[in-house]
């Protein structure tokens, strides 16, 4: 018996260190990539605002005071603010409701409007936009009948600056939705047949399951969701970019944060500047995503 007892512990030993090992070959990518791609370009920034403005030598947190007390630096934040306020709700109660409909369709027809949800978030960023641009002149757009009913004529009435948090929810919503229906679809998924079975038997509908059942167990994907949005959210560029640049300057060229630290970089070429800036942006959307963690419990282990 102890022969045998020993026997299994080794095995188990050995079976522990290949598990370890493999979960290392699988990682060492990421841990490359994030290397590269995320960890040295963050500490060089972090290097890079702490020089002085003529980059000879360390300027300490001039960079950073410089930025702050920029007259742009709050309105561009409450420009992103805005939009999210707008756009992170119709998100999560759109998805949600068109995979809870999806989840309880049967058969064919569920994994056919799966298909038709995800297709226009299949199309790259910049085709997505282009479509976006001729939706929203009057001139051509096959929804003109709603812009004449708003009194717009033309393109730069109706992407004036007033408007743009709600163009650009609609863009991102439209953009993204189908790939988050899939998503949280690969969620309900997951949810064991004998919870939902055991719902049935206590005399629950199907608004009940959905709501008391559904819902809560699938958190973790609601607070994933929350949690990349969010993070493309404050990362807004192309859209608003291009639309300044189409509407000849209507939109301010500095309308997000991305955009003021592309222009700190390449308009008034103070790198410092535009390194505290996204210095700031990372610890600001650093700081948002562990409360989103926190909250949805996205990396809890079910215990």
């Amino acid at each position: 018996m102890p022969a045998r007892r020993v026997g299994r512990t080794g095995r188990t030993g050995r079976a522990g260190r290949m598990g370890r090992r493999a979960a290392a070959v699988l990682v060492l990518p990421y841990v490359a990539l994030l290397l590269v791609g995320g960890l040295v370009p963050a500490g060089y920034a972090v290097v890079k605002s702490l020089q002085n403005e003529s980059e000879t030598g360390f300027g300490g947190i001039s960079a950073y005071q410089r930025v702050v007390s920029d007259l742009r630096f709050a309105e561009t934040f409450g420009n992103v603010a805005l939009t999210l306020l707008i756009w992170l709700p119709l998100m999560l109660i759109g998805v949600v409701g068109l995979a809870l409909l999806v989840d309880a369709s049967p058969g064919r027809f569920g994994t056919t409007m799966r298909f038709v949800y995800y297709l226009p978030g299949a199309l790259a960023g910049v085709a997505n936009f282009m479509l976006w641009l001729f939706l929203l002149d009057p001139g051509q757009s096959p929804i003109a009948f709603l812009w004449h009913g708003f009194g717009y004529s033309t393109l730069n009435e109706v992407a004036q600056p007033g408007n743009l948090p709600y163009i650009l929810a609609a863009m991102l919503f439209f953009q993204g939705a189908g790939t988050w229906v899939v998503v949280l679809g690969g969620g309900l998924h997951s949810i064991p047949d004998h919870v939902l079975e055991a719902a049935r038997i206590d005399g629950a509908g199907a608004w009940d399951t959905a709501w008391r059942v559904k819902l809560p167990m699938i958190r973790p994907w609601l607070g994933y969701l929350t949690l990349l949005n969010l993070a493309y959210g404050f990362q807004l560029f192309l859209e608003p970019q291009v639309l300044s640049q189409v509407t000849h300057g209507l939109i301010a060229p500095q309308w997000t944060p991305n955009q003021l630290g592309f222009s700190y970089a390449y308009q008034i070429l103070d790198t410092p500047m535009a390194a505290a800036m996204s210095v700031i942006l990372l610890a600001i959307t650093l700081g948002v995503g562990l409360l989103v963690v926190r909250r949805s419990g996205l990396f809890d282990d079910g215990r």
